[in-house]
C-alpha cells in the first residue's frame, strides 16, 4: 500500500516537473521567435530604405534624360522652322519673279493680239479682193473653154483620181513582185517538205450506207410478218431502212452517221446469224452500240497516240473516234484530220514554232464536223467552243475558229491549220463533187468574170481551179488587168464557196488587123 501512494507521488511530481519545464522552453523559443522577427524587420527596414535610395536615383536619371531628349527634339524643331522659313522666303521670291515675268508676257500678249488683229483686218480684206479676182478668172476661164466650173472639177478629179489609181497599181505591183521573189520560194519550199514528208495513203468512204443481202428472199426476213422486223430495226437503231427494187441491197439512210454504222453492222450480224425477230434486233443493236462505242474511243485514242498528243479530254477523244464516220466531199473527216496534223507539224517545224501546238490545232480544226448535224451553227464555230469547253487553250480554239477564215486570223498557227486543211482538200484525189455541183460551180465562175466592165470572153478551166478572162485592150490597160484581177478573185472569194483556191488570169492583148484588097 505504501508502495502504491508513494509511486502515485512520484508521477505526480514528475508530471509538475515536466509541465514547468515544458513551459520554459516555450517561453524560451517565444523569445527566439521574438528576437528573429525584430530582425527580419530591421532588415526588411534596412533593404526598403536602400530601394527607395535606388529609386530616387534611378528617377531622377529619367527625368535626365526625358529633359534632354525633350530639349534635343525642341532643338530640331527650331531648326526644321528656321529651315522651312527660309525656303518659304526663297519661293515668295521666285514667286514674285514669275508673277513680274507673267505680267510683262500678258502685255507682249495684248501688244500681239493688237497687231494679229491688224493683219487678219488686212488679210480679210486681200481674201476679198482675191475672192472677186478668181470669180472674174473663173467667168472668164467658162467663156474661155465652154465648161461650167463644176464639169471642170469633175473631169479634173476624175484626171486624178486615174493617175493616182495608175499609180498605185505601179507600187502595189513592185511591192508584190519584191513579195513574191522571196516569199514565193520560201513558201513552196515549206510546202513541197511537208506534203513530201506525208505519204499516207488514202482511201475515200461513201456517206450512202449499203448491206448486201445473200438473196432476195433476205428482204422478206428483215421486213417480217406485217412489218415487225423492219420496224424494229428503225426503232433501235433510229435509221430509215429502205427496201425498194434493188437488186440484193438494202439501203440504210440516216443524218447520224455512227447510227448508219451501227445498223449496218447489226444487220450483217442478224443475216449471218438467221434468227431475225424483234427481241434478237434489239440485242444485237445493244451489243452493236457498246462495241461501236469502245471502237469510237479507241480510234480517237489511237489519233492522239499517233501525233503524240497529251492531255487531251475523254470527250474530245470520243469526238475524234466519230469523225471516221464523217466525210465531206468524200474524204474521210477523220483521216483529213490527221493528214491536217501532220502538216501542220511539218509547217511548224520549218517555220520554227511549236509543232505539237499545231498538231493539236491541226487534229481538232474539224471536231465540230462531229456533231454538226445536231447543233445548228458551221462547224468551225461548234468546234471552237467544244475545244473550249472541253479546256483546250485560247490560241488552239481561235485556230479552230479561223481556218475557214470565218474570224480574222491574228496567230501564225491560225494561217498554218488554214494552208494545211488547203492542202489537204485541195490535192488530186482527196475529195470529189457531184457532177451538178461540179458544173454549177464553173457557171457560177465565168457569170462573175463576165459581170464586170470590160470582159471580152472567161474560161473556166483546170476543173475549176482556174479562170482565163480575156478583156478589152482598148477599155483596160496593162496596169488596169491587175485592179480587175484582184477584183474579181474577191468577188469569188465572196459569192463562192469551193475547195482550195481558183487562180484568176487575166489576158490583154493589142491587136491590128488590115485587109489587102
Amino acid at each position: 500500500m505504501d508502495t502504491i501512494i508513494i509511486s502515485a507521488i512520484s508521477f505526480i511530481i514528475a508530471v509538475v516537473i515536466g509541465f514547468a519545464l515544458a513551459r520554459l522552453v516555450q517561453k524560451k523559443k517565444i523569445g527566439e521567435y521574438e528576437k528573429i522577427g525584430k530582425k527580419i524587420l530591421e532588415d526588411a527596414k534596412k533593404e526598403a530604405d536602400v530601394l527607395i535610395r535606388e529609386g530616387s536615383l534611378q528617377a531622377k536619371d529619367i527625368v535626365l534624360q526625358a529633359k534632354n531628349e525633350l530639349e534635343q527634339e525642341i532643338k530640331a524643331r527650331r531648326q526644321e522652322l528656321q529651315n522651312t522659313e527660309k525656303r518659304l522666303a526663297q519661293k515668295e521670291s521666285n514667286l514674285d519673279k514669275k508673277i513680274d515675268l507673267i505680267d510683262k508676257k500678258e502685255d507682249d500678249l495684248a501688244r500681239k493680239d493688237r497687231e494679229i488683229a491688224q493683219k487678219q483686218s488686212l488679210l480679210d480684206t486681200k481674201i476679198r479682193e482675191n475672192e472677186s479676182l478668181i470669180m472674174k478668172g473663173k467667168e472668164r476661164l467658162e467663156k474661155i473653154s465652154g465648161l461650167t466650173a463644176e464639169e471642170a472639177k469633175k473631169m479634173l478629179m476624175q484626171a486624178m483620181e486615174d493617175e493616182a489609181k495608175y499609180e498605185s497599181m505601179k507600187i502595189i505591183k513592185k511591192i508584190e513582185e519584191e513579195a513574191k521573189e522571196k516569199a514565193d520560194k520560201k513558201a513552196k519550199e515549206i510546202i513541197a517538205f511537208a506534203i513530201q514528208r506525208y505519204a499516207g495513203d488514202y482511201v475515200g468512204e461513201d456517206t450512202v450506207s449499203v448491206v448486201p443481202l445473200p438473196n432476195e428472199e433476205m428482204k422478206g426476213r428483215i421486213i417480217g410478218r406485217e412489218g415487225r422486223n423492219i420496224r424494229a430495226l428503225e426503232a433501235a437503231t433510229g435509221v430509215d431502212i429502205i427496201i425498194d427494187d434493188t437488186p440484193e441491197a438494202v439501203i440504210l439512210s440516216c443524218f447520224n452517221p455512227v447510227r448508219r454504222e451501227v445498223a449496218r453492222i447489226s444487220i450483217e450480224r442478224l443475216i449471218s446469224d438467221g434468227r431475225i425477230h424483234p427481241a434478237r434486233i434489239e440485242e444485237i443493236v445493244s451489243k452493236v452500240a457498246e462495241e461501236m462505242e469502245e471502237k469510237i474511243k479507241d480510234s480517237g485514242e489511237q489519233a492522239v497516240f499517233d501525233l503524240g498528243i497529251h492531255n487531251v479530254h475523254p470527250e474530245i477523244i470520243k469526238l475524234l473516234g466519230r469523225l471516221k464516220f464523217r466525210s465531206s466531199y468524200a474524204q474521210n473527216i477523220y483521216q483529213h484530220s490527221l493528214e491536217v496534223a501532220f502538216i501542220c507539224g511539218a509547217i511548224a517545224s520549218e517555220l520554227r514554232i511549236s509543232p505539237k501546238d499545231a498538231k493539236r490545232a491541226g487534229l481538232l480544226h474539224d471536231i465540230g464536223k462531229a456533231v454538226d448535224h445536231e447543233i445548228e451553227g458551221s462547224h468551225a464555230t461548234i468546234g471552237a467552243d467544244l475545244a473550249k469547253k472541253y479546256g483546250e487553250n485560247e490560241e488552239i480554239v481561235h485556230a479552230i475558229l479561223a481556218h475557214h477564215e470565218d474570224v480574222e486570223t491574228i496567230s501564225l498557227l491560225d494561217v498554218i491549220v488554214q494552208a494545211a486543211d488547203a492542202l489537204s482538200g485541195a490535192r488530186p484525189g482527196a475529195r470529189r463533187e457531184m457532177l451538178e455541183t461540179y458544173i454549177k460551180r464553173l457557171d457560177e465562175l465565168e457569170r462573175i468574170a463576165n459581170g464586170f466592165q470590160g470582159v471580152e470572153k472567161s474560161y473556166a478551166i483546170q476543173a475549176g481551179r482556174e479562170i482565163r478572162i480575156v478583156v478589152n485592150s482598148e477599155k483596160i490597160s496593162d496596169d488596169g488587168i491587175n485592179v480587175i484581177s484582184r477584183d474579181i478573185a474577191k468577188k469569188i472569194e465572196t459569192d463562192l464557196s469551193y475547195p482550195g483556191q481558183i487562180k484568176v488570169v487575166v489576158i490583154r492583148e493589142t491587136r491590128a488587123i488590115e485587109y489587102a484588097k
